[in-house]
């Protein structure tokens, strides 16, 4: 299995997907969602689950990774860009913007795409998608731990598509 983006073009991020694009919530938050598509899906498989992260939010958090995107149950190869704020064919969990460090968002605002804001540089994300053999009995506003438990016994494969973003 094989994830592309055409928003990652030479290992960036383009700026439309996070700080510098220009779709926000009421609260700042960008949520103009990176499209992506898997190539050579695993036979069997059921559904993906996806999982956006910045590790290199470490030290600003200041001990844990920022989490961008989660979703499940998607039941096709290929989002299109900004499908996080479209689509009602798959479940969406929240994001770390939800946080202290984010401005406490509800968890229904924090259930969607929330783009790059690397405050201090260069960060890598990583978007992590799942080929699961199974539908996971999940609600929307799942918490990240909620996800690894449900795909637990069910990934057939895994790929990371890594981009670098700045805000400089």
């Amino acid at each position: 299995m094989k994830v592309t983006s055409s928003g990652i073009i030479d290992g960036m991020i383009e700026d439309k997907y996070g700080r510098k694009g220009a779709h926000f919530n009421k609260n700042g938050m960008p949520t103009y969602s990176l499209p992506f598509e898997i190539h050579d899906k695993p036979e069997n498989t059921k559904s993906f689950a996806l999982i956006l992260e910045d590790k290199d939010a470490f030290p600003v958090t200041k001990g844990f990774s920022w989490i961008h995107w989660t979703a499940a149950n998607i039941q096709r190869t290929e989002l299109k860009e900004n499908e996080s704020q479209t689509a009602e064919d798959f479940i969406q969990g929240v994001n770390s913007w939800m946080s202290v460090q984010g401005g406490n968002q509800s968890a229904e605002e924090s259930s969607f795409y929330g783009g790059m804001d690397p405050p201090n540089g260069m960060h890598t994300y990583e978007l992590h998608v799942f080929a699961l053999d199974t539908l996971l009995d999940i609600k929307p506003g799942f918490m990240l731990n909620e996800l690894w438990w449900k795909m637990e016994g069910h990934v057939l494969a895994n790929y990371t598509l890594k981009g670098k973003y700045s805000n400089r």
